[in-house]
């Protein structure tokens, strides 16, 4: 069953229902909130791994770059899966990356203008 929807409109709501709802399903994923929007909306990041090497993924700098948080949100569910169930995910180790490096991903750093030009105030 796949959580994070490609074919839809992506708004602020529905990435923070997604990272909820990956987050019950595959509890070993860390979130915690970096900030919040002008209009009050949290920034959430969420953190894959606990190596010391350490990547940082953001998307959605600008409003109508809302698909780059869709692809960042999918790519959460695909590594969760792979982890979950010991698969290679584009030919890594998803064990030993996650064992080895930290992954942060902050999906939607703008999400007051995703909102914008979604249609969604």
């Amino acid at each position: 069953m796949a959580i994070v929807q490609t074919n839809i409109n992506y708004t602020y709501e529905i990435m923070m229902s997604n990272i909820y709802q990956l987050h019950i399903y595959y509890p070993f994923i860390q979130m915690q909130t970096v900030g919040y929007s002008i209009l009050g909306k949290s920034l959430p990041v969420i953190r894959l791994g606990y190596g010391s090497r350490e990547v940082f993924y953001s998307g959605s700098f600008h409003a109508n770059e809302w698909i780059t948080s869709v692809i960042l949100m999918k790519f959460i569910e695909d590594y969760c899966i792979a982890y979950t169930n010991n698969y290679n995910l584009l030919g890594y180790n998803i064990r030993n990356l996650f064992r080895n490096t930290s992954i942060y991903i902050m999906p939607m750093v703008n999400p007051d203008g995703v909102n914008l030009v979604t249609r969604q105030f």
